[in-house]
């Protein structure tokens, strides 16, 4: 699921917005990445609960999980001299169990995270944007990602980026917000 707390508008000594412009770049993610994706992705959990946000429950992404996820080539990483990972994301191309089958084609994003350190930076609109650009490249028409329904400060910070609310998913212990962006 993507989750990642909102941030403001790029700051534009920090980078343009496009991946592989100014000071950070997209690059897929190493085995020796595996532990650091897993932290920030527990320090995020950690810091919803503290500010009482619904997305990530603590713990439920277990570290093997991750090392199976980055060893099939999924996450991607935003690298950051002074915080190491600054942001990920998992790039996949189709979603199931969300989406149902992948009629039209398209690109899904899952974890989408920001270190808190870095937030306010751009980093998450430099995923998003190199993701999209991705899925151009591989010339699917449709852009997708979800957040849960109880959490809507990251379903506008979707939507203020260009995604639709096209639907609803809705689980045993959760329910998502369905978003998509056409890349035509």
């Amino acid at each position: 699921m993507s989750a990642a707390p909102v941030e403001p508008e790029p700051d534009p000594e920090s980078e343009s917005g496009s991946a592989g412009a100014g000071r950070h770049r997209v690059e897929p993610a190493t085995g020796e990445d595996a532990a650091a994706i897993h932290r920030l992705r527990r320090s995020l959990e950690d810091w919803m609960v503290a500010n009482g946000v619904e997305q990530w429950r603590p713990g439920d992404m277990p570290l093997q999980r991750v090392v199976d996820e980055v060893a099939d080539g999924q996450w991607h990483v935003v690298r950051d001299a002074e915080v190491g990972i600054a942001g990920a994301l998992r790039l996949l191309w189709q979603d199931e169990p969300f989406w149902g089958p992948d009629q039209p084609p398209a690109v899904y994003v899952h974890g989408l995270m920001v270190d808190r350190r870095r937030s306010g930076h751009g980093i998450g609109t430099l995923l998003l944007d190199w993701a999209a650009e991705q899925g151009r490249a591989a010339g699917v028409g449709r852009f997708r990602l979800d957040c849960r329904t109880t959490n809507p400060v990251l379903r506008d910070y979707y939507e203020g980026y260009g995604f639709s609310v096209v639907g609803r998913k809705d689980f045993p212990t959760f329910s998502a917000t369905l978003l998509e962006l056409a890349l035509t």
